[in-house]
């Protein structure tokens, strides 16, 4: 079964526009896992223009099912996974100035610091999760550093699945089965909406986990978050 983690950054950059609470982060994340969620995605940027470090122990103390925060493992990022010991955290390759994550990690470059980064994960007994590019030569290396999981940057499959879903999903397959050949896990986010789930669910059924927000709130406007959850629920089943 594939997991649902909800990504709430966009609930913290709509309070923040305004100022104040409203809306709660703390109550939308609780309101999520009512709703169905598996799993609850934070992403405290440097810069707090969303999650800011304030919700990240706020959120530690309510959250009940998964908590993983993403981010670029630099001082500031360890030293709050390290306070919280979230259930997993996932490491992303961004710039402070970058407006999304856009890109994996290249695994060989980055191989020593990865690995160093990830042991201390492991001795705080956090699960880690990396992005990574659909290349089976990056998930070779992704095994090689020791992380649990990778997370399939998945903004190349869903630009190509509006013309071409089965050329788009392609070398994600092919990543996919060399992670699980090498015994990792398998996560997947970015652009995933309700056109593509289900597809790419279909193609890599030992899918662990998604994680969804952006495409996630902007149809709650429309239908109501708890019924987006349930039909982003039922795109995985």
């Amino acid at each position: 079964m594939t997991r649902l983690s909800v990504n709430i950054n966009k609930v913290a950059t709509l309070r923040n526009a305004r100022g104040g609470n409203n809306p709660d982060v703390v109550k939308v994340a609780l309101d999520a896992e009512r709703f169905g969620a598996e799993g609850i995605t934070i992403h405290p940027r440097p810069d707090e223009r969303h999650i800011t470090t304030a919700d990240v122990y706020d959120l530690k103390e309510v959250v009940t099912t998964e908590f993983n925060i993403e981010g670029y493992p630099d001082e500031r990022f360890m030293r709050i996974v390290s306070e919280v010991k979230p259930d997993q955290a996932t490491l992303v390759p961004d710039p402070p100035h970058v407006l999304t994550s856009n890109a994996g990690w290249d695994t060989h470059e980055h191989a020593d610091f990865l690995r160093d980064t990830i042991a201390q994960l492991k001795e705080l007994g956090i699960r880690t999760s990396i992005f990574a590019e659909p290349d089976e030569s990056i998930i070779e290396g992704a095994a090689l550093v020791e992380t649990d999981r990778i997370e399939l940057y998945t903004e190349m499959y869903a630009t190509g699945y509006l013309n071409h879903p089965k050329t788009a999903v392609a070398n994600y397959v092919q990543a996919a089965n060399k992670a699980k050949e090498l015994g990792l896990g398998i996560n997947a986010g970015h652009d995933l909406d309700l056109k593509n789930l289900k597809y790419l669910k279909e193609q890599i059924p030992h899918l662990d986990e998604v994680s969804i927000g952006h495409a996630l709130f902007c149809d709650a406007l429309y239908l109501g978050l708890e019924n987006t959850i349930q039909l982003y629920l039922r795109e995985l089943r």
